[in-house]
């Protein structure tokens, strides 16, 4: 498969920039137009102009430009992206102050939408891509903000489960550079400071290496334990905590992969207690647990098959599985949005396409900070 690209990255030797080409192809880089910024931090005016001085900082970058093609375009398009929900989060307080709190974990969430549904591209971006876009767009202001959080060093050894940490840098360095403001070189100071802190951590290029996977699962789970802890593995069985949207593919999966284990089916359930997605799901979710209760009592490994889409779902159920000692395996299973939509409407119960779309706007991938581990499934 040759490497994928994004329309209008420049490439060698010109490195020329289209600039005004890119509006007119993607909507969502003409509603930057006109959202205001605060000008202590944003002195050169609106998110567009910023949008477009940040990606001409990016791509002016002598490391950037030596690059491998797809990590350039992954950069490229997180540079244009960075920004894409501060039209939505943008906050004018009554002095006149402009904020647009949470536009990071927005866009991110935007970025993923956009990409699946292909809004301007010409084919559908591969998984990998997208989701290396939309975690760059949730922690580009990790660098400059990094030492004020609680847990600085669980927040960058978080990040670095599932983003590489010398990208983040390089974007949040263009997104310095692609500003006008007084504290520009402090800023810039602050990038440094990171990128010399996660070499210390050694997790600027790869994520954290723990001791285990039992002890990375127990870091994350517990805010007094030390990344460096070994913890002690008592695990006694695996659940395969399946996620994906409708028609993405996780009946398929679990056919090819896992035949013959149990399998706690949300859908199943519904079917057998003659529920529909639009009723109550107390009585699904009471039953699906009493037998997941069941099978760990038992020590039995299995797999509970449901779409499972945000982290605060999957929490809840690894909550459960953890008390009784099980391994956790998260299963991520995506398709191009063409195909899901194909797939669902194949099945006997398909869900309605706005549902969907619903869905992928509330959608979380899940990564290395949930689980013992995290596979991610691609399905053409």
């Amino acid at each position: 498969m040759p490497d994928w690209t994004f329309p209008g990255c420049p490439e060698p030797p010109d490195w020329t920039l289209d600039w005004e080409a890119l509006p007119r192809r993607f909507l969502w880089l003409r509603t930057l137009e006109g959202t205001p910024q605060e000008p202590d931090y944003h002195a050169e005016g609106d998110v567009l102009t910023h949008t477009r001085m940040v990606t001409e900082a990016l791509i002016a970058d002598a490391d950037w430009r030596a690059w491998e093609p797809e990590r350039r375009s992954v950069l490229f398009a997180a540079a244009l992206l960075h920004d894409v929900a501060k039209p939505a989060c943008t906050q004018i307080a009554v002095d006149g102050r402009v904020s647009s709190p949470g536009h990071a974990r927005a866009g991110a969430a935007m970025a993923r939408e956009i990409l699946t549904r292909g809004e301007g591209l010409i084919e559908t971006m591969p998984f990998p891509q997208r989701e290396a876009v939309a975690r760059l767009v949730r922690s580009h202001g990790l660098p400059l903000w990094f030492l004020e959080k609680r847990d600085p060093q669980r927040a960058v050894l978080a990040a670095s489960m599932s983003a590489r940490l010398d990208d983040v840098a390089a974007l949040a360095e263009a997104d310095v550079r692609g500003r006008v403001c007084a504290d520009q070189q402090g800023l810039l100071e602050r990038v440094a400071l990171f990128r010399a802190y996660c070499e210390e951590q050694v997790c600027l290029t790869q994520p954290y290496a723990f001791a285990s996977d039992h002890s990375r699962f127990i870091y994350f789970r517990d805010p007094a334990k030390a990344p460096t802890y070994a913890a002690y593995d008592d695990t006694v069985c695996e659940v395969t905590l399946m996620a994906g949207l409708p028609g993405a593919g996780k009946d398929t999966w679990i056919a090819r992969h896992a035949p013959d284990l149990p399998v706690i089916s949300l859908d199943a359930i519904r079917r057998e207690l003659k529920v529909t997605p639009a009723d109550d799901q107390g009585a699904v979710a009471a039953l699906a647990k009493s037998r997941a209760r069941e099978l760990l009592r038992r020590q039995q490994s299995f797999i509970w098959n449901a779409t499972n889409i945000t982290r605060t779902l999957r929490s809840a159920l690894i909550d459960l599985f953890a008390a009784y000692h099980a391994r956790i395996r998260i299963v991520y299973v995506d398709a191009p949005w063409d195909a899901i939509l194909r797939r669902n409407q194949e099945r006997e119960s398909s869900v309605p396409e706005p549902v969907i779309a619903r869905m992928l706007r509330k959608l979380e991938v899940p990564d290395l900070t949930e689980a013992h581990a995290v596979e991610w499934v691609w399905r053409e």
